[in-house]
């Protein structure tokens, strides 16, 4: 086979997600399924007006009971730590607005968060052993940013807000002086924002629309050729891979048959978890 780097690809939940249990619908109260994201039936779009709106509900109310946490906790103002991290702010936007998005579901949120904080203060922390740490600090502020970015990206937790989380646990003084408490802080903001989310967004809305992956979980052996691939919405949308004229035109060209309930595409076309996702909420849609 030819050498060829550009056409590299690495999947984590190729390896992780056959060992990962089920969604346990079935088995929650729907009341409690609903608030956790579950439908039973596809969702109804909602207006951007009401989607505006509780967006400005769910940035005010997390933001504000962040923040009240940050002061109410005596630990929090002994390390010092600032009312709110900066990058809550951005993450808020993702979570009460752009829920569908990939970048806000909880494991991205929360993962890519945490892991950015480590990367960040373990960054910070290197730098400081130096004996000019404090002029090397645009460097390390650059060097953590762009490791979280690479982190994120390699185990599918990537989130905007965290890169801006890796570079404050650097640059800012306010934030870096913290060290490792920075964890518990930016943990514990996570938390709060997600719970905030999981009652304000399914009102009228749905979130998340997956936990951990929109790609299918808890099958070891799978079929190649052939695969399901189902929403944590309870709707089962078959994948199939296929060479014939029904997923090719006349021409031999390569395209994707999207029907209700159904997804055809070429079993020699790369599609990302991120990019199966939106093609099955098309074909729910139809």
């Amino acid at each position: 086979m030819p050498f060829c780097p550009s056409t590299w690809n690495f999947e984590i939940d190729d390896y992780l997600n056959p060992w990962l249990p089920a969604a346990p619908w079935k088995r929650v109260p729907y009341p409690i399924a609903y608030f956790l994201g579950y439908r039973p039936v596809p969702q109804k779009p909602l207006g951007n007006i009401a989607m505006i709106f509780w967006a400005f509900i769910g940035v005010l109310c997390s933001l504000i009971v962040i923040e009240f946490a940050g002061r109410a906790i005596p630990s929090f103002e002994g390390h010092g730590a600032p009312i709110i991290i900066g990058s809550f702010g951005a993450a808020a936007v993702l979570e009460f607005y752009a829920i569908e998005s990939p970048l806000a579901q909880p494991r991205n949120a929360v993962l890519g968060q945490l892991f950015s904080c480590i990367i960040g203060v373990t960054i910070s922390k290197l730098f400081a052993l130096g004996p000019v740490s404090r002029e090397l600090t645009w460097l390390a502020g650059s060097l953590s940013c762009a490791c979280a970015v690479v982190f994120m990206a390699l185990t599918g937790t990537i989130h905007p807000p965290a890169g801006a989380t890796a570079l404050l646990a650097v640059v800012d003084e306010g934030v870096a002086h913290m060290g490792w408490f920075l964890l518990p802080v930016v943990l514990l903001g996570c938390v709060l924002m997600q719970c905030v989310a999981l009652l304000l967004n399914n009102i009228q809305r749905r979130f998340p629309v997956y936990w951990w992956t929109s790609a299918e979980v808890g099958r070891r052996k799978q079929d190649h050729r052939k695969s399901d691939y189902g929403s944590d919405n309870g709707a089962k949308l078959e994948m199939t891979a296929t060479h014939h004229l029904e997923g090719r035109d006349i021409a031999g060209e390569a395209k994707v048959v999207i029907r209700r309930g159904r997804v055809l595409a070429p079993d020699d076309m790369y599609l990302s978890p991120e990019e199966k996702m939106f093609l099955e909420e098309l074909s729910e849609r139809l």
